[in-house]
Parts: structure tokens; C-alpha cells; sequence
């Protein structure tokens, strides 16, 4: 059975870290793109960075370039977002989800429910002080 499940969110001070983690089970991580996306109240669910393929090829939208890392343990099958320098904008539920392997190679920001097909629960970050 496929599962996603989010955890590591939490409330933190601006310029402060966090990292979430997503535990996927029921299918090889390599062989799929996985996605972090964030719904912030108010605002429409946007894409935040995926990884894909064997070779592990990310991708990051421009808001989180330089201060949020994806990453992959294929072996314990989960995937990362390390989040630093937050800022009260990365306020949001941040989800994980799964799609198949791009046959380009990168990974799609788009929070298409046709791309991804399974997603986690969510998880809340808040950054305030």
C-alpha cells in the first residue's frame, strides 16, 4: 500500500531552520518524483522542490533557492526538506507527494493532482516571532 506521511514541522523564529522529513512506503523512491508543496491561508498550493530518477535531479522554486535543500535516503526510503534563513512567508501546510519518473529528467513544480498522484497529510510550518 502506498503511503506518505510528513512529520518535522513546528512553529519557528524568522531566520530560523527546520527540517522535514516524508516517509514514503509501497513503491521505490528512485523510481518516482517526489514533491514538496505548500498552501500558505489564502493562497493557492504551490510547489516547493522535487527530486527524481536515479540521479537524483532536483529542482527548486525561486522563492526557496539557497535556503531549502531536498534530499533522498533511498535506503530508509525518505525524503527531506531542509529549510533555513525561514522567513514568515514559508508560513504554511507543507505537504510530500509522488508522481512518476519525468522522462525529462526534472521534476514539475506544478501541484498537479494528474502528476502527483498521492500525497501525505501535511504538515504545518509557522514562522513568527
Amino acid at each position: 500500500q502506498l503511503q506518505l506521511v510528513e512529520s518535522g514541522g513546528g512553529l519557528v523564529q524568522p531566520g530560523g531552520s527546520l527540517r522535514l522529513s516524508c516517509a514514503a512506503s509501497g513503491f521505490t523512491l528512485e523510481n518516482n518524483a517526489i514533491g514538496w508543496f505548500r498552501q500558505a491561508p489564502g493562497k493557492e498550493r504551490e510547489g516547493v522542490s522535487c527530486i527524481a530518477g536515479r540521479d537524483a535531479i532536483t529542482n527548486y522554486a525561486d522563492s526557496v533557492k539557497g535556503r531549502f535543500t531536498i534530499s533522498r535516503d533511498n535506503a530508509n526510503a525518505k525524503v527531506y526538506l531542509q529549510m533555513n534563513s525561514l522567513k514568515p512567508e514559508d508560513t504554511a501546510v507543507y505537504w510530500c507527494a509522488v508522481g512518476g519518473r519525468p522522462s525529462s529528467g526534472l521534476c514539475t513544480l506544478v501541484p498537479d493532482i494528474g502528476r502527483y498522484l498521492y500525497w501525505g497529510q501535511g504538515t504545518q510550518v509557522a514562522v513568527s516571532s
